[in-house]
């Protein structure tokens, strides 16, 4: 099994629908390959963790880069795991462009960090922890249903 994250530029804004639809579609094509993860968008910039089965993965990842809707994908992570860090979400969401990152328990000063490349590159175990953040976190802030949503 393993974990790769990536950070990429959106070629242009996502509404808060597209942000919908495409999550809705990452849930179902991550649970058919029982993928696991979880992705951030801020600003026109994502951030993703994807896991599970490395030709699953690897798959999954070849079809992300072949995506239109992106561009500037940079690996932050490739590693093999022993276990899922986001076992229950087919892909957990967080739309930090719909949040004050202040008003999140646990707030730190990292929570206003850019989730591009640039700021994380020179760091990648950065980008890890910083999706990590969004385990524990409310489900008031993250999308509805992030956390009842099972693979």
């Amino acid at each position: 099994m393993i974990q790769y994250i990536y950070v990429s530029s959106s070629v242009r804004p996502f509404s808060k629908e597209e942000l919908l639809a495409l999550l809705a579609s990452s849930r179902e094509n991550n649970g058919r390959l029982g993928i696991t993860g979880m992705l951030v968008y801020k600003d026109g910039i994502f951030m993703q963790a994807l896991e599970g089965d490395e030709m699953s993965v690897r798959w999954l990842n070849a079809k992300i880069a072949r995506d239109p809707r992106h561009k500037n994908i940079v690996c932050m992570a490739d590693c093999p795991v022993t276990e899922r860090e986001f076992p229950d979400w087919s892909m957990g969401f967080c739309n930090l462009d719909d949040i004050d990152p202040r008003e999140v328990p646990g707030y730190t000063t990292f929570m206003d960090s850019s989730v591009s490349a640039k700021n994380f590159s020179k760091t990648p175990a950065l980008a890890h922890a910083f999706l990590l953040l969004f385990k524990s976190m409310p489900a008031r802030v993250l999308t509805p249903d992030v956390h009842t949503q099972r693979r």
